[in-house]
């Protein structure tokens, strides 16, 4: 059965793609990011499809994004920031980490966060004020998170060398030899 060796959750601006790719690179295998999916798959960006049709249908997709990820790639896997209010997601990844899977949750503090996502245009959750926005979303997305996560993983204040080192020694020997 193939399955990710990881996969990376956490809030917009955690550092998911940073750490997931620079953990890929660092035991030679592929990064996959579930928002890149959706983004390939309908020909359009993750913002503009928010605009023009709205957040249930990205999140439509995205669930789909998930299952599919989870049942083809063998490499790490980062989710998009949102793909954990979907419960069957959320069932995916609980059972994924019961069946020794490795879900590493890349928490962010709101100051931190802003500070990464200055003025971003790709982020459509954040587009009107995002300190504010980014406050609510890590308040009830962090019980989410919890719940999927195998090994939460501190980012706030931290360079992203120091984060990468510590999702790498989270890497079972098993998992690295996938």
């Amino acid at each position: 059965m193939t399955r990710p060796v990881m996969v990376i959750v956490g809030p917009p601006a955690s550092g998911k793609t940073t750490v997931g790719t620079a953990v890929a690179a660092a035991r030679g295998l592929p990064f996959r990011d579930t928002d890149r999916d959706v983004e390939d798959g309908t020909g359009t960006t993750v913002a503009d499809l928010f605009v023009q049709h709205g957040e249930p249908h990205f999140r439509a997709l995205e669930e789909r994004a998930v299952a599919r990820a989870l049942a083809e790639h063998d490499g790490v896997l980062a989710l998009g920031g949102g793909a954990v209010t979907s419960a069957a997601s959320r069932e995916l990844l609980v059972a994924y980490g019961k069946a020794g899977g490795t879900v590493v949750w890349l928490d962010v503090d709101v100051a931190s966060a802003a500070k990464r996502v200055g003025l971003s245009r790709d982020r459509p959750l954040l587009a009107v004020n995002p300190r504010a926005m980014l406050r609510t979303m890590l308040e009830q997305r962090a019980p989410l998170y919890a719940a999927v996560a195998t090994h939460p993983v501190t980012t706030a204040g931290r360079s992203p060398e120091e984060v990468v080192a510590e999702v790498l020694a989270v890497l079972t020997p098993e998992e690295e030899a996938r």
